[in-house]
């Protein structure tokens, strides 16, 4: 089996928990979910109102790219893509927003109602990618 390499970037929020930003083993890269953190204060983005949930959902890709870049990789790598959401009734949302971060032919993605999520975010996402080889 190829060896793990731990992924890690100063342009993400650091784990705040006992996880890694991503993990790679072979062309596979495993991207830990992200919440809308500033990685520079580690600050929640955004508030409940739609505008705070629109910059939490952005925040949250900027976040998902900076991993995926870190992975050596970028979204356009991701083909799964799992988001939680604490009220499904932003989806329509986050389809608006994804349509600037990915583009055809799209992700495989899951969206779950979830009843919370850290930090009392709106939002949260998680990716697989698939790279080259290192």
């Amino acid at each position: 089996m190829p060896a793990r390499q731990v992924i890690s970037t100063p342009d993400a929020p650091a784990a705040i928990g006992t996880y890694s930003q991503a993990i790679r083993v072979g062309d596979t890269v495993w991207l830990s979910g992200q919440i809308p953190l500033d990685p520079k204060t580690m600050a929640l983005v955004g508030d409940a109102s739609p505008e705070g949930v629109e910059q939490q959902i952005h925040q949250v890709f900027r976040n998902l790219a900076a991993v995926a870049k870190a992975s050596g990789g970028s979204l356009a790598d991701v083909v799964k893509l799992n988001l939680y959401l604490t009220d499904l009734s932003h989806f329509a949302k986050v389809n608006e927003v994804m349509a600037q971060y990915f583009s055809e032919p799209y992700p495989a993605r899951a969206a779950v109602g979830v009843a919370s999520l850290p930090r009392a975010a709106a939002v949260e996402a998680e990716a697989t990618m698939v790279v080259g080889t290192t």
